[in-house]
């Protein structure tokens, strides 16, 4: 950030409103976010449309998001960011009501879409705005209660959506939504001041945005539709060939823009890459979790939940991660950020691997212990991982190892939950025509899912063990606030700064 943005964004800016407008429209993203899986069956049940379709709802977010995230950012630099975060909360305005009107699956499908790139650049340039209104201690304490924000609407999201839906209908959530953003819009109308990096080129690598969403929709589409058209069919194959010729563009693409979406020579850098592939395992399961057992839990045949018992139900994942972040900091600072990626990867594997074992017998007490597993091993691997991605590199470089974890996040969600969408979808259904009831087969099909987030988890422990040596944070405030936020957000934290080349693995 260049000296002359600083101080045109401090200019007149109330730096009260632009804590309140950033926090605010961040908690209300991510509590829409995370609320969404728990309104599925409701929304299924409403439109007619099958839940297997609307995995989309939570997948097309996440593949919009990871290919605006970036960009939102670059634009914001650009054009202006209060211009940028203004638009953002436009387009999240216009498909909360979009959605809340919709009379389809599809509909609801499309305003998702919008939704994700409307999220993304709210989180992008909200915390731009924050870092540029503030400056020294001040700064510090903004973005972390920012990360605050951020972890509490993550962890508040599903019980929101369950409360609302048994209060409101399931549009309820969407129509609040829509009228607080507009509550922010006005706010940051009246009280952030516009910025700009003038030291930046004005190039936009909007060929990269293109081809990061042209690598991930055929591949979601071709994992998803593969039950039906056979994982061996030219459909199939044709899907994956054309997500590899996007892939490979993308390369080329990055090496020859001025201002590259991801800078590629980052990806030399050992403890960045393996951080990165954590944070997208990490994103990844817990997004395909929380969407398996929003369905498991409300369907008739196993639990039979209704929306509001549903969110209490996953309260445990939720909420025990967040909680749980906090804490990790000082333990990484302990016995190394490496060791405790490593550790709550393997509480992670062995929480799935009870899963695995699930019997339509099961009632919700036999849940809480894997449970309460996956969601401490999520907490010990989420926050090192964010803080190592920004301590392996040197501090001009610190936004591009950010933007690479935070477009992570959402690779990992939309690619993890429909492979878990999928496998759950494939085995109910063969079990079902093997002549099991229903109950069986919906637990078959869980378990098949959990044991494949299991082997992810355990190539996070792998992972873990050779990224290499790095900094870990010391354990500020700032830091426990930074690890809460890390499971939607990297924010750079205590072993950023001063940041040596012995430093980095």
């Amino acid at each position: 950030m260049s000296d002359a943005a600083k101080v045109g964004g401090q200019v007149g800016a109330r730096t009260g409103g632009v804590l309140a407008a950033t926090c605010i429209s961040t908690l209300v993203v991510n509590a829409n976010t995370s609320a969404v899986s728990i309104l599925l069956p409701a929304i299924s049940e409403d439109t007619g449309t099958s839940v297997t379709t609307l995995q989309w709802a939570v997948t097309g977010y996440s593949l919009v998001g990871a290919a605006v995230i970036v960009t939102s950012g670059s634009l914001g630099d650009v054009f202006g960011r209060r211009r940028v975060f203004q638009l953002g909360l436009l387009l999240f305005v216009a498909s909360c009501v979009m959605i809340a009107l919709a009379g389809s699956g599809g509909m609801v499908i499309a305003g998702r879409v919008i939704q994700g790139a409307a999220g993304a650049t709210i989180l992008a340039c909200g915390l731009s705005l924050l870092s540029v209104a503030n400056s020294g201690d001040a700064q510090l304490r903004a973005v972390s209660l920012w990360g605050a924000a951020a972890a509490v609407g993550a962890a508040a999201g599903p019980l929101v959506g369950g409360v609302l839906v048994d209060v409101t209908g399931w549009q309820g959530l969407f129509w609040i939504d829509a009228g607080i953003a507009v509550l922010c819009m006005v706010l940051t109308a009246l009280t952030v001041a516009e910025s700009r990096d003038p030291d930046r080129p004005r190039t936009i690598d909007y060929a990269g945005t293109v081809l990061i969403a042209l690598t991930l929709t055929p591949l979601i589409l071709g994992v998803t539709k593969s039950g039906d058209w056979g994982w061996f069919s030219v459909a199939t194959l044709g899907c994956f060939a054309i997500s590899v010729g996007a892939a490979v563009a993308f390369v080329v693409v990055e090496g020859r823009v001025a201002v590259p979406l991801v800078d590629l020579a980052l990806l030399r850098n050992r403890v960045l890459v393996g951080s990165t592939i954590a944070i997208l395992i990490g994103a990844g399961t817990i997004n395909g979790l929380m969407y398996l057992l929003s369905l498991y839990f409300q369907d008739p045949a196993t639990l039979g939940f209704s929306p509001l018992q549903a969110g209490l139900a996953t309260l445990p994942a939720t909420v025990g991660l967040v909680v749980i972040a906090p804490l990790v900091p000082r333990l990484a600072a302990k016995i190394g950020g490496r060791q405790t990626i490593g550790l709550g990867f393997a509480l992670t594997t062995a929480g799935f691997v009870l899963v695995g074992f699930v019997d339509a017998s099961w009632l919700y007490p036999a849940f809480l212990l894997p449970l309460v597993a996956i969601a401490v091993g999520m907490g010990l691997s989420n926050g090192p991982a964010s803080a190592a991605a920004t301590a392996a590199v040197p501090e001009n470089q610190v936004g591009g190892a950010s933007g690479i974890s935070n477009m992570a996040r959402y690779v990992g969600a939309a690619v993890a939950t429909a492979l878990a969408a999928t496998i759950y979808g494939n085995v109910i259904a063969s079990r079902t025509a093997a002549g099991a009831v229903q109950g069986d087969a919906l637990a078959s099909g869980l378990a098949a899912a959990a044991w494949m987030m299991a082997i992810f988890s355990l190539l996070g422990v792998l992972m873990a063990v050779v990224m290499g040596r790095h900094r870990a944070a010391k354990g500020t405030l700032d830091d426990a606030a930074a690890a809460a936020a890390a499971v939607s957000f990297t924010l750079p934290t205590s072993a950023t700064a001063g940041q040596t080349g012995s430093d980095r693995g």
